[in-house]
């Protein structure tokens, strides 16, 4: 226990050495850890500290927080410390929609931290790099925001449901060397992957950041995002340290570093090792260059001397990496050079033993040969009598015999009559069997010849049904492409090219509008079937997103019209912004949305509200009718035809489409995740010659959100009334997401206000 309220006075004095604990907090706390640690047994508790409703940044259970389109409500408070308080919430609105799960974690940090813009900005950048790390040992970061009634900044983060290593420290006590390895191994591979694909350093390890869960997997907390924060802190002028929590905290993490080396995390896993063996940490508070801990009794003098090197004060006698001392603590596991001195005098005293077992294995081998010779002139003593008795019993076997070959030669004569008997009888079932297999034989080839029959009227009715079929592809042929002809673009029309691509020209001769595809007539299943779902679901799909899709329903499409060849690019939404003067309400900058991108990529960060007022102007600059895509017309437009999951098949790949290829559907392949869009026309089209209707970019409809196709139009127009007003419908799944949110028939919502770095559009025209 006195260990335990030393740590805790440790932790105290960490907060009020960062600035987040006043002198007179950390007193008071001081004081009621040290009341209750020496309480007389068995008197009752006065709590020192007054009742308070809340926590300290005054936050209770059941409260909402975050801007008014994106609100959390708060669950339980999970933990609390120096860079806020974590807290168990309920995704209300957008990021549930957008494939994360309902349940996630906030972390709420202090306004101390973010005060300032350059604070906040600083917290922005850390978690949209967080968002990056893509590891199965790194808590994933999905977005941040910031609570407008306390102004309170906060990071969405993965819930998990477990402990951290403290937790588990206190309730398993001291551990064992293996158990450690077991333990710290996933840390390793989090840590290389964060170096090797973004060269980050977690520069804040310690049993708090390690989280166990309830799977058994281990999940590495706050990658980097504290400490960033404490060092905004230090460039401004307040009194925080760079990185790190003390006790932990590497001696040169103190100075200012241009790039943190990977060596303040083997700095602190060390010390995490010798706190898991020893249940104590090795350094107080203040570490001194000269001072050197006991080596803990589990760890033999090679395996000490390694774990010394890990927590040196000079940096650069440390190991590399936080898998190289886990490495080298492994190797020094073998004997030492006493062990091996103690082995061998073993091995001396096994010798002089087995040459004295010799010694005396010889001598009762001779007693035993002795002791062999008499029971042999015994046994032949024994075998002559034998020999008599057998003589005996043989004249006797004599006699028996030659009565039992008589008997026998009486039953072969019996035997003889009944076998001629019994082939005579099998003679005659032979000819009836032979008669009969005649008249089944005939039977047969009656029955072939009526089959053959059957099968050539069979042929000849598929023959003439294929023959229908092919008459009526023909005619279905001949009327799309009457119907292209007659919209194909006269002299006064819009521009197109040799293979039936439009393009409008602007009324001032400025310029021309988007690349447009003549979509045809028909009609087309809306939904998905029971098969695809079941495969979504063995994917990884909810129930509750798959029954958006429901009922399947036919759809008519009894008039043509245009579509986008591609989505709106980045060039033609920068030509809008300079003719009108538009400016973005949005924190998603479409310049510079965190990944690069040219004037050929798909534009994102514009909302449904803006992409009305694109489709607005772009109708009063060509003289013709602009507008969104109803979700209907997306869906025929996007099967082009097919019936599959996807338009080139039930499964997919990433040398098909822009999505998240570390995840797969239905047994496609693994592939490439670019991080961001691609550019337009990297992809083979559909069979109706669009572009990127899979994957890339969120595309924009007209329709508003309802949970379900009951009611819904079955004429293709876009389905506007009743439903959620507020959030208007998605289509397509982008560059972020795994495969199965690309299918044509997923639905998805978003709130036609805001904007995001995965969302874009692409434009419908009216031909008639």
């Amino acid at each position: 226990m006195m260990q335990t309220a030393r740590d805790r006075i440790r932790e105290l004095r960490a907060l009020h050495d960062d600035g987040l604990l006043s002198l007179q907090e950390f007193d008071r706390r001081k004081n009621a850890i040290l009341d209750a640690e020496y309480a007389p047994p068995g008197a009752s508790a006065v709590a020192t500290l007054p009742a308070r409703q809340g926590t300290e940044l005054g936050f209770v259970a059941g409260q909402e927080i975050g801007p008014q389109n994106r609100r959390y409500r708060l669950e339980r408070l999970i933990a609390m410390g120096g860079m806020g308080q974590v807290w168990q919430a309920t995704d209300l609105a957008t990021h549930a929609e957008l494939g994360h799960s309902e349940m996630v974690a906030l972390k709420i940090l202090p306004p101390q931290l973010t005060q300032s813009a350059t604070h906040a900005k600083l917290l922005i950048e850390e978690a949209t790099q967080a968002r990056r790390l893509a590891h199965e040992n790194i808590v994933r970061v999905y977005e941040w925001a910031q609570d407008p009634a306390t102004s309170s900044y906060f990071i969405i983060m993965e819930y998990l449901e477990g402990e951290d290593l403290d937790a588990y420290l206190a309730a398993q006590g001291r551990l064992a060397p293996d158990a450690i390895d077991r333990l710290l191994a996933p840390v390793a591979d989090a840590l290389d992957y964060a170096w090797d694909k973004h060269k980050l350093v977690h520069r804040d390890i310690k049993p708090g950041n390690v989280y166990l869960t309830s799977h058994g997997d281990v999940k590495l907390l706050d990658f980097g995002i504290a400490s960033r924060v404490r060092n905004a802190g230090s460039s401004l002028g307040l009194q925080t340290p760079n990185a790190g929590t003390v006790g932990y905290r590497a001696p040169e993490a103190g100075t200012r570093q241009r790039q943190p080396a990977r060596t303040l995390d083997v700095y602190a896993v060390a010390v995490m090792i010798y706190q898991l063996l020893e249940g104590r940490m090795p350094f107080e508070a203040m570490r001194m260059a000269d001072f050197h801990p006991s080596p803990p009794q589990a760890l033999n003098p090679a395996q000490w001397q390694v774990l010394q090197q890990g927590f040196a004060y000079l940096a650069e006698q440390r190991p590399p990496s936080v898998a190289a001392l886990l490495q080298a603590l492994r190797a020094a596991a073998g004997p030492s050079e006493e062990e091996l001195a103690a082995q061998a005098r073993q091995a001396q005293e096994a010798e002089q033993q087995r040459k004295a077992e010799q010694a005396a294995a010889q001598a009762a081998h001779q007693e035993r040969l002795a002791q062999q010779r008499a029971e042999a002139e015994q046994r032949r003593a024994q075998a002559a009598e034998l020999a008599q008795k057998r003589e005996a019993e043989a004249r006797a076997a004599a006699v028996e015999k030659a009565r039992l070959e008589q008997q026998r030669k009486v039953l072969e004569a019996r035997q003889k009559a009944e076998a001629e008997a019994a082939a005579q009888a099998r003679k005659q079932a032979l000819r009836e069997q032979l008669l009969a297999r005649r008249e089944a034989d005939a039977q047969k080839a009656r029955e072939e010849r009526a089959e053959q029959q059957r099968k050539a009227a069979q042929l000849k009715a598929e023959a003439a049904y294929r023959a229908e079929q092919e008459r009526h592809r023909k005619q279905q042929a001949e009327r799309h492409a009457a119907e292209l002809a007659a919209l194909r673009p006269t002299e006064r029309s819009p521009v197109a090219d040799a293979n039936g691509v439009l393009r409008d020209r602007f009324l001032d001769g400025s310029g021309v509008g988007p690349d447009l595809v003549l979509i045809p007539t028909g009609r087309f299943q809306m939904g998905s079937h029971e098969l695809e779902r079941a495969m979504a679901i063995k994917a990884g799909a909810q129930k509750a997103w798959l029954e958006r899709e429901l009922p399947q329903h036919w759809v008519g499409i009894e008039y043509s019209f245009a579509l986008g060849r591609f989505p709106v690019t980045v060039g033609q939404w920068r030509q809008f912004v300079r003719a009108t003067g538009w400016e973005s309400l949005s924190d998603t900058d479409w310049r510079a949305p965190g990944f690069a991108q040219t004037d050929e990529h798909p534009v994102v960060g514009v909302s449904w509200v803006d992409a009305q007022k694109y489709v607005s102007w772009l109708s009063a600059q060509t003289g013709q009718t602009y507008r969104l895509p109803s979700e209907a017309e997306w869906e025929y437009a996007c099967r082009a035809g097919t019936r599959t999951a996807f338009h080139m098949g039930d499964s997919i790949s990433t040398e098909q489409a822009n999505y998240d290829g570390n995840y797969t559907y239905n047994n496609g392949p693994r592939g490439a995740f670019l991080q961001g869009t691609s550019k337009l026309g990297q992809f083979q089209p559909n069979p109706w010659g669009l572009f990127d209707m899979h994957g890339n970019v969120w595309e924009w409809t007209q329709d508003v959100v309802h949970d379900n196709y009951d009611g819904a139009p079955s004429d293709g127009s876009a389905w506007e009334e009743g439903g959620d007003k507020v959030r208007r419908i998605l289509r397509g799944g982008s560059w972020l997401y795994n495969p199965r949110y690309l299918r044509s028939a997923v639905r998805n919502g978003f709130s036609a206000v805001l904007a995001n770095d995965i969302v874009g559009f692409r434009v419908a025209r009216k031909l008639v």
